[in-house]
This record gives C-alpha cells, sequence and structure tokens, in this order.
C-alpha cells in the first residue's frame, strides 16, 4: 500500500512539471510600441486551426512595421502550448 501511494505522488508531481523554452526569431531597427501575443493549446497532440505566422499576428496586432519576433513553446505531460510575441510599430 505504501508503494501505491509513493508511486502515485510522484507521477502526480510528474504530471505537474513541464519544459519551457523562448527563443529570438528576428530583430529589425524599427521600434517596438506595440505588442502582441499568439498563443495556441495542443492538447494530446492533436492539433486543430494553428495560425501562428507573423502577418496573421501582425494583422490582428494592429503592427505594420515588425521590431521584434519570439517563440516559444511550453511542454507538460497533456498539453503543449505554443507562442509568439511581435513587437513593433
Amino acid at each position: 500500500m505504501k508503494k501505491i501511494i509513493f508511486f502515485g505522488a510522484i507521477a502526480f508531481s510528474m504530471s505537474l512539471t513541464s519544459c519551457s523554452v523562448m527563443y529570438p526569431g528576428m530583430a529589425t531597427d524599427a521600434t517596438s510600441s506595440k505588442v502582441h501575443v499568439v498563443e495556441k493549446k495542443v492538447f494530446l497532440g492533436i492539433a486543430k486551426d494553428i495560425d501562428l505566422s507573423l502577418s496573421n499576428a501582425a494583422k490582428k496586432g494592429g503592427i505594420t512595421k515588425i521590431a521584434t519576433v519570439d517563440y516559444g513553446v511550453k511542454v507538460g505531460l497533456i498539453s503543449t502550448t505554443y507562442k509568439s510575441k511581435i513587437t513593433g510599430e
């Protein structure tokens, strides 16, 4: 019984952990007065309607000149989150 509780506690704590990576994608000489973040979650590896394109994110954020772009991925046990952060004018 103690082993079951011990391994159950380990499995529960592992389900709460995740790995997150954020890295720069591009930089220009434009000023960064506006910031827009596009984020999509994927559950159990099933992706549906994911659009993290720069043009779509800039259009939604009202950005005409892109200054910087950062990409990020956060991986969990059940879900994965993809993120694009765009700054510009």
